[in-house]
């Protein structure tokens, strides 16, 4: 087997663990390749796949989101949606302590929320202006297969709910019984969501995006999912919005010599532990450190129930980066533009500057990620593959859109008009410029 979290120079990492592929160019493992072409009865790319999923059902609605739910996942169900009551009651199915978690984490991310909430708002001053207004319908998808993932939920639909969409529902896959997770239920009823649906996948995009007998189709989806959950939201995206195309979670750790390597480790097996696609990555000046983080890495991983899908990810998509110095490890940092960006360094605070692109910034070791993947308040839907370039973590923008406000006072758009009209004829655009020139007339 490759080894545990290796150490790569900045050259080698360059051409391994820090290259970026898009989600079409994601290599699956044999495994997938292999269900594929039972599930299709010939091989197939998982584009091909998703593609195939998405034309069924645009035409056939809950027929075919039955009959993929069965293929894919093994479950015959009754009916697509979560009776009320079934959500409602998840919170006593749970354990107390899990319920009073959820309040807590559901607390501090409407809060958050709120907060930027506070900083949005309608303007209009000589003639223009904005107006905010809520998108109506988003559909949240809620991943539950290796693992269910209530904080998920509460992190995407929480900031829909504080920016004001008028209906929310859920997707979510099924367990084999046919039923869902009572924890994922539950996180829908302190959110006050009552609209459930037992479906997972490409097809619960699918249906999403164009609607079927018993699911709505909604304005935008949001959520993470696998990489058939993102290929479809890419194929759909313009007959509905998305979120952006989430892939494996990922964390890069820039540390110093103060950094506490057993700190280090288990941040890095946390942020593996997700997924065999998932990357941990150590960026830092100290070989020394290096070696003392895979010291305890190993050490770490023996108690660990998830070892098997830890050691695939720090084996094939992590390791350790050695830079030059600090400086040298931001731009690697930068050019990587990391979901994750912990900064376990003497003084966290001083090299804020320095991230360029980051989805989130994680200062010092008490600040650690997993805070933020479940209680800290700031979505933990975050941008990944790269996309921290261009894109920002969920927040309520995502669900808010600005209308342009233009109310000009008749001299205003008589003289504008003049130019209007020069510009129109410049574009051979002439009835753009007679209704200019009408202005300028009256």
């Amino acid at each position: 087997m490759t080894e545990l979290l290796p150490i790569y120079s900045l050259a080698d990492a360059k051409t391994k663990i820090l290259l970026r592929r898009p989600p079409d160019e994601t290599e699956v493992t044999p495994a997938i390749s292999k269900r594929l072409e039972e599930l299709f009865d010939g091989p197939v790319t998982p584009e091909e796949a998703v593609r195939r999923i998405l034309t069924a059902i645009r035409d056939g609605s809950d027929n075919a989101v039955g009959y993929w739910t069965k293929k894919i996942d093994g479950v015959q169900l009754d009916a697509l949606y979560v009776p009320e009551i079934e959500i409602h009651e998840a919170l006593d199915r749970i354990p107390q302590k899990v319920a009073e978690a959820l309040q807590l984490a559901a607390g501090r991310i409407e809060n958050f929320h709120r907060t930027q909430a506070e900083h949005l708002t309608d303007w209009y001053e000589n003639g223009l202006g904005q107006i905010l207004r809520p998108i109506t319908k988003v559909g949240v998808y809620v991943p539950g297969g290796t693992a269910p993932l209530p904080s998920s939920l509460l992190m995407s639909a929480i900031p829909a709910l504080v920016a004001g969409v008028e209906e929310i529902i859920i997707c979510t896959p099924p367990q084999k019984d046919g039923t869902v997770n009572p924890v994922i239920l539950a996180a829908a009823a302190v959110c006050g969501i009552k609209k459930v649906f037992k479906v997972g996948g490409a097809q619960a995009i699918a249906a999403m995006a164009y609607g079927t007998q018993t699911i709505p189709r909604v304005d935008k989806i949001v959520g993470p999912g696998n990489l058939f959950v993102t290929l479809a939201k890419r194929q759909v995206f313009g007959v509905v919005g998305i979120d952006g195309l989430p892939g494996p979670t990922e964390t890069m750790i820039i540390a110093d010599e103060s950094a506490n390597p057993a700190l280090a480790a288990a941040d890095l097996l946390a942020q593996a532990e997700h997924d065999v696609l998932a990357s941990a990555i150590l960026v830092t000046p100290s070989r020394n450190l290096a070696k003392r983080v895979q010291i305890e890495v190993a050490r770490q991983l023996e108690h660990l129930d998830r070892d098997n899908i830890i050691a695939q990810s720090l084996s094939n998509q992590g390791g350790v980066v050695i830079v030059n110095g600090l400086v040298e490890a931001f731009e690697v940092a930068n050019e990587y533009a990391a979901e994750h960006l912990c900064l376990l360094l003497e003084d966290p605070f001083a090299w804020i500057g320095e991230v360029k692109n980051a989805g989130g910034i994680f200062l010092g070791e008490g600040s650690f990620e997993v805070l933020g993947d479940y209680v800290a308040g700031p979505s933990h839907v975050m941008p990944t593959g790269g996309t921290a370039r261009f894109s920002s973590p969920l927040n309520i923008l995502d669900f808010i859109k600005i209308t342009s406000v233009i109310g000009l006072d008749h001299d205003t758009a008589a003289e504008l008009s003049k130019a209007a009209s020069v510009l129109a004829h410049a574009e051979s655009l002439t009835a753009h410029a007679a209704a200019a020139e009408a202005r300028i007339q009256e």
